[in-house]
């Protein structure tokens, strides 16, 4: 067996497998995740691409292996704020941002999350701002480590110094575990080797105003489409906005890819193939749905890929060559105009739904963990 220890960074599916491989080698692991629970971009999502397996299905029982395994040691609410080299390895510095919540103590019971005087009223992360929490709460039903937390920046007692005559959380908490006097924490630890497993970040579609997001309800992202679409989000899988039941959809795909005016003329290389997972489920799922998609060009680079796509023409999904050049309200419709390639025609679609396909982003907010580690990016920020 290998003896060391390796620092991850990331707790999404790139970290925990690395960090499960590492463990599996006899390597002790420091696991860093910046959000409350492991588990990353992939435990937002419904189903996986191409074949469409439940992605809870996969990934919860490996978040749940690793949080067992004795070797890997994870740290929530966490981050990396110092790398220095030392000898052969790296003495790092990890600051743990507080919970407020006792860890040790904390059983999940769900009382104090009943009894909040702001349950349901704040928007949710996880569900992209389409859910409600409290200002306690767990951030997802898998989340690992399966503990509550209190947000700082909505809970009364932290804001204000009260909430009501004493915290109902408090009260009803038989574990003691509520802590107000919670501070961050500074660890060191000396390390072998760093693995990077970041993610990435999506590019915000408001910056592209004539798309109408964050204007029009009737306007959202593939990721908020994927959690109505998930049964363990806002609408427990139901495509529907409130009451609203859209029967039509039409697709915008590249938002943020492919587009000089927002520094990004790259391909982000999934965009394609999750908007095309998301058109086969709203055609099993909505009966009689018209689906549309504009795109730039179709790269179903990958196995099984192209023929997915055929399948989804055959199904009845219309695939328009072009570029959208604005989304409107007329009516109780949402119009989408863009011009035809093929045709050479500008063409005003109406459909219930626009749903955007953000390209990718590096992850904000890790540059000097780079700089400090010296790794080369691209043009654009990725690592190279």
């Amino acid at each position: 067996m290998i003896e060391g220890r390796v620092l991850v960074v990331g707790g999404g599916i790139g970290g925990i497998q690395a960090s499960l491989d590492l463990a599996d080698s006899g390597l002790e692991v420091i696991l860093v995740e910046k959000g409350p629970s492991i588990g990353g971009r992939m435990i937002q999502t419904d189903k996986t691409f191409p074949t469409l397996d439940c992605s809870s299905c996969i990934l919860t029982p490996k978040m749940v292996e690793v949080a067992l395994d004795p070797r890997v040691k994870i740290f929530s609410l966490s981050e990396v704020t110092e790398v220095k080299r030392e000898g052969k390895g790296f003495r790092v510095q990890i600051k743990k941002n507080p919970r407020y919540v006792d860890e040790e103590r904390c059983t999940a019971c769900g009382r104090c999350e009943e009894v909040c005087v702001l349950k349901g009223r704040i928007p949710k992360e996880f569900d992209e701002g389409m859910g409600r929490r409290g200002a306690i709460f767990i951030p997802f039903p898998q989340a690992v480590p399966q503990k509550y937390l209190i947000d700082p920046q909505s809970c009364l007692t932290l804001r204000k110094g009260r909430c009501k005559k004493g915290p109902p959380c408090v009260e009803v908490c038989e574990a003691g575990a509520i802590n107000f006097e919670d501070e961050p924490r500074l660890l060191e630890y000396q390390v072998d080797a760093i693995v990077l497993a970041m993610g990435f970040d999506l590019f915000d579609p408001a910056e592209k105003p004539e798309l109408g997001y964050g204007r029009y309800p009737q306007v959202i992202t593939s990721l908020e489409l994927e959690r109505l679409m998930a049964p363990n989000g806002p609408t427990g899988g139901e495509i529907r906005l409130g009451d609203f039941r859209p029967q039509s959809f039409f697709f915008i795909q590249c938002v943020g890819s492919r587009d000089h005016t927002v520094g990004a003329p790259y391909c982000s290389r999934v965009c394609c193939m999750y908007t095309a997972k998301h058109a086969y489920i709203l055609k099993e799922r909505v009966e009689g749905a018209m689906v549309y998609v504009s795109y730039i060009d179709m790269r179903a680079h990958g196995k099984g890929y192209e023929e997915f796509y055929r399948r989804l023409q055959q199904l009845g999904v219309y695939y328009i060559r072009g570029i959208a050049g604005e989304v409107y309200r007329k009516g109780e419709k949402m119009v989408v105009r863009l011009e035809d390639q093929f045709s050479s025609l500008l063409r005003e679609i109406p459909v219930d739904l626009v749903v955007l396909a953000p390209g990718i982003r590096p992850k904000r907010g890790v540059e000097h963990l780079i700089r400090t580690l010296g790794i080369d990016t691209d043009p654009y920020g990725f690592l190279k």
